[in-house]
């Protein structure tokens, strides 16, 4: 055998290998976020749910609180976009059918039946009623409205005073959805804070703190809702009753926030890093706020989110009993209330739109929080 000699050859470096980017943790987060559909479709529909919300002012075609007795329980309007112009081809011109009143002689019912002779057309940020956009300044335009002050626009039918449907939902969108994230900011500081106590100390701190939450958990909540709600003073104006009912539920609602703190500061007070910042001489603050809380914040918010369902429910279920928030003030349990008479509901089912809301708001903020959940672990994607 010939020996080959070495020198005959050339050897060429590696080629490079690409690397990516490095990514923070929020981008992580997003990445995986991402690829949950239901996620990313709830949050498209709680951006628009929390938009209409703070423009209730400009959104509402008509004073929530305005009563017209001629059209009470008027059912929704025929809405059409297109019309005959005068050549008799298609325009268009968005218009919904007036109503005529028809009497049902055997029940002496009257009842409202679409008139295809009378059309009436919807203009885009027409001059209609005034309200005070935000409390701060007065406008008098409104995204859509109509003409004349005798014609009247109920795209979702009226209630019991002929007040227009559309506009108190509206309206009572924005007490609804901001008292669960108005409840949520107390829980989430009361449970982050009495939670971390109570993991990080551990021993008598950790045990008084645990009785206590178990103590209250253990306690009925409707009946402990209506309790407290039962002992707010009936002279207080609406603005109270509402910082009351967030305060109510907040109080309720940290107990399991807590517990998952807990838990996490119990495994993370035994982690390498921390021991090094407590013998580096950092204060038990700087080593909860700095080192410790940043470790699962990710999972703190998908806890949070999962969270506001259950203030929204607590609401309405105590506005639905009477004992949660009261007219004037419009929210989607108030608005619910109409719907406790059975015969006005079988004469106008369109009275439980606000229970529609309801459930899409529920099951987007829990389709949410799933997203949150199982994205707040990006590292455990290995694809």
């Amino acid at each position: 055998m010939t020996r080959t000699d070495t020198a005959d050859f050339e050897f060429a470096p590696p080629a490079p290998v690409a690397v990516s980017g490095t990514e923070t943790q929020a981008q992580l987060i997003w990445r995986a976020f991402r690829r949950h559909k239901l996620a990313m479709v709830s949050l498209v529909v709680l951006g628009l749910l929390y938009f209409v919300a703070l423009f209730a002012e400009v959104l509402a075609p008509n004073d929530p609180h305005e009563v017209n007795a001629r059209y009470t329980y008027a059912p929704p309007q025929e809405f059409r976009l297109f019309d005959r112009d005068e050549d008799g081809g298609w325009a268009f011109r968005p218009h919904v059918l007036g109503y005529k009143v028809e009497v049902d002689q055997v029940a002496l019912r009257r009842s409202f039946v679409p008139d295809p002779d009378k059309k009436i057309y919807i203009h885009l940020f027409p001059r209609t009623h005034e309200t005070r956009m935000w409390g701060l300044f007065t406008i008098d335009r409104h995204l859509i409205g109509v003409d004349g002050r005798r014609e009247v626009l109920f795209l979702m039918g009226s209630d019991r005073l002929g007040r227009d449907l559309l506009s108190r939902l509206i309206y009572g969108a924005r007490i609804t959805l901001s008292i669960g994230l108005a409840g949520i900011v107390i829980s989430l500081l009361m449970g982050v804070i009495i939670g971390g106590v109570s993991g990080y100390y551990g021993g008598l701190v950790d045990n008084v703190i645990q009785r206590i939450i178990e103590f209250i958990r253990s306690i009925p909540p409707i009946p402990l809702w209506m309790g407290f709600a039962a002992a707010l003073p009936r002279d207080w104006s609406a603005l109270q009753n509402y910082f009351a009912i967030t305060l109510i539920l907040s109080l309720i609602g940290w107990t399991e926030l807590a517990r998952v703190v807990r838990s996490r500061f119990l495994s993370l007070k035994s982690e390498d890093y921390v021991s090094a910042a407590r013998l580096d001489g950092a204060g038990d603050f700087r080593i909860i706020w700095r080192h410790m809380l940043p470790a699962f914040t990710s999972h703190i918010i998908a806890t949070a989110t999962l969270a506001i369902p259950g203030m929204i429910l607590a609401e309405t279920a105590l506005s639905f009993l009477g004992l949660g928030l009261q007219s004037p003030v419009i929210s989607w349990g108030v608005l619910l209330q109409e719907a406790q008479n059975l015969r006005a509901l079988a004469d106008a089912p369109w009275l439980l739109f606000p229970g529609a809301f309801i459930v899409v708001t529920i099951l987007a903020m829990n389709f949410l929080g799933d997203g949150l959940r199982d994205a707040a672990d990006p590292y455990g994607d290995t694809q």
